[in-house]
C-alpha cells in the first residue's frame, strides 16, 4: 500500500482507532493518545505491515491491541517501581484525578460500572461489535481468538451485562416499574 493510500485510511478510520485505543487503555485519554501515536508511528515506518490478510480495520485494531497491552505492562513496572521509592510528585502522578467521576451521568456511570464488572475479554468483544460495529469473526481476528470462542465471549458478556444492570436498579430506585404503588388512592 502507497504511503498517500495509507495515510487516506489512517485519517477515515481515526475516529474509530481512538474510540478502540480508548477502550484498550481502560478510558485513559491521554494514555490511548500516546498509544494511537505510537501505532501510526509502527505502520508509516513500516515496523507494522498490512499484508490484506483481513480488512485494514481489523488488521489495525489488533495492532492497536497489541500495542496498548505492551505500553500498559512498560507503564506497570514503571509504576512498580516508583511504589518501592516514590518522591511526594510521583505520589500525586499516580492518583486519579476527582474531576473524572463528576464528568458521567448516573446511567453512564451504571453502564460503565457494569462493563468493568466484565472480564476483559467479555468487555473487548462487547466494545468491538456494538461501539466499533466490527462482526464477530472481525472482532475475533482483533482478539486473536477464534470466532467460537469471539461468540461466548459476546453471548455471556451481554448475560452478565443485563444481570448487573437488572441488580443495580433497585440500588438505584428505578424498579418502581415492577412493582404496585401501595399509597396508590383506588
Amino acid at each position: 500500500m502507497e504511503i498517500a493510500e495509507l495515510k487516506a485510511e489512517l485519517e477515515r478510520l481515526h475516529r474509530a482507532s481512538f474510540g478502540w485505543a480508548l477502550s484498550c487503555c481502560r478510558r485513559d485519554r491521554t494514555e490511548a493518545e500516546e498509544v494511537l501515536q505510537t501505532v501510526y508511528l509502527k505502520i508509516l515506518q513500516g515496523k507494522a505491515r498490512f499484508r490484506g490478510e483481513a480488512s485494514f480495520k481489523t488488521w489495525m485494531f489488533a495492532v492497536i491491541r497489541k500495542t496498548a497491552a505492551t505500553e500498559y505492562r512498560k507503564s506497570f513496572l514503571r509504576k512498580l517501581r516508583l511504589a518501592s521509592n516514590p518522591s511526594p510528585t510521583e505520589r500525586i502522578a499516580l492518583e486519579e484525578g476527582p474531576t473524572t467521576t463528576f464528568e458521567k451521568s448516573e446511567a453512564q456511570k451504571r453502564f460503565q460500572l457494569a462493563l468493568d464488572q466484565l472480564p476483559a475479554r467479555q468487555r473487548e468483544t462487547l466494545h468491538l461489535v456494538f461501539y466499533e460495529d466490527l462482526s464477530l469473526r472481525e472482532a475475533a481476528e482483533v482478539m486473536g481468538v477464534s470466532i467460537g470462542s469471539a461468540r461466548q465471549h459476546y453471548e455471556r458478556g451481554k448475560k452478565h451485562l443485563r444481570e448487573f444492570l437488572e441488580q443495580t436498579e433497585g440500588t438505584y430506585g428505578i424498579d418502581w416499574r415492577r412493582k404496585e404503588n401501595p399509597g396508590t388512592v383506588s
